[in-house]
């Protein structure tokens, strides 16, 4: 028997059940594989709350991303071999033991990470990369500013804003958060609600202004931002989670700047090329040590309510993987 978190009831977490079901037999060209974990990601949070723009057909189990080993391959499936050890692409359904999924969704998973790590890499690092170098153009020297540099694709956006040569400008919530910013390159750090961080931005570009935005909160934070902004930035939006914020047209003909919304899984599937450059390029980073997500929690399934939690409160610093055995 299998054990998957499913979704009946759109809702909150605690709404969640943990059921079992029979493994499913494989059909031609697809494969198993059993999930040691699974990544949480907050559109995870929203799909099952019914806020995402995906909204899968109930039930569902909800999980993005996860990694494994594949056990047993069907007839005419391609590449793979029992016994790789894969990061898993879903659009949903990594909350679970295993997965059938096709090999085009499997990933080699980095030999210098542990399952949790592989298990929260590309969501988080795969935005980061998109925003910053497709959408963002950023180049060595310009100054990065991060939002939510605690969260996960905060804290990836710091790591690779930094080793591309960006002066990093890392905001967060709490000491401990900014820490490990500061941990993974952040050149400056700004606690909220010790300095309005439009200021503490002026302050450290001697009141030039910031050249790229990364912003996964909106709200208040993305409407301040516009006005801490250098000739020509680039606002990109990566989500709402404190918010729907108002681009004020005035502010942004001033600046010459641009607002650019970030859908990393979009666009791959809008042009496949992009994706391919970017796994490329993210799996060769990791191998060279160069980039690692910050696993702060790692819980059992049956402690995925609590996991979806960590989320939604801003406790984890990173990531949060679940955890199959």
């Amino acid at each position: 028997m299998v054990r998957a978190v499913v979704c009946r009831t759109l809702g909150e977490p605690e709404a969640l059940r943990l059921e079992e079901f029979p493994s499913r037999p494989l059909n031609p060209g697809e494969v198993r594989v059993a999930i040691r974990a699974a990544g949480l990601n907050f559109p995870d949070v929203l799909m099952v709350a019914g806020q995402y723009q995906l909204k899968p057909e109930l039930p569902f189990t909800p999980g993005m991303e996860a990694a494994g080993e594949v056990t047993e391959i069907g007839a005419e499936a391609k590449g793979v071999a029992v016994g790789d050890k894969v990061i898993v692409k879903m659009r949903h359904g990594a909350f679970a033991d295993e997965a059938v999924v096709t090999p085009s969704q499997l990933t080699p998973k980095p030999s210098t990470f542990d399952y949790a790590e592989a298990a929260t890499y590309l969501a988080g690092h795969g935005t980061a990369y998109h925003a910053l170098i497709d959408r963002g153009r950023i180049e060595p020297g310009e100054v990065l500013l991060v939002h939510g540099a605690g969260g996960g694709t905060g804290l990836a956006a710091v790591e690779i804003g930094k080793m591309l040569g960006a002066i990093v400008i890392a905001t967060a919530s709490s000491d401990e958060k900014l820490a490990i910013a500061k941990s993974r390159g952040a050149d400056h750090l700004v606690r909220y609600d010790r300095e309005p961080f439009r200021d503490a931005v002026k302050r450290i570009t001697d009141g030039r202004g910031a050249d790229v935005v990364f912003d996964p909160v909106g709200g208040q934070v993305f409407e301040d931002s516009m006005r801490c902004i250098a000739w020509g930035a680039r606002l990109l939006v990566i989500g709402f989670t404190g918010g729907i914020g108002s681009a004020k047209t005035n502010l942004l003909l001033i600046k010459g700047a641009s607002v650019l919304g970030v859908r990393a899984g979009e666009a791959v599937r809008k042009n496949p090329v992009l994706g391919a450059v970017r796994l490329k390029a993210l799996l060769q980073w990791a191998e060279e040590g160069k980039l690692r997500p910050n696993v702060s929690h790692r819980l059992p399934l049956q402690d995925y309510a609590k996991a979806m939690r960590l989320l939604i409160d801003r406790k984890a610093i990173g990531r949060v993987a679940l955890m199959m055995e």
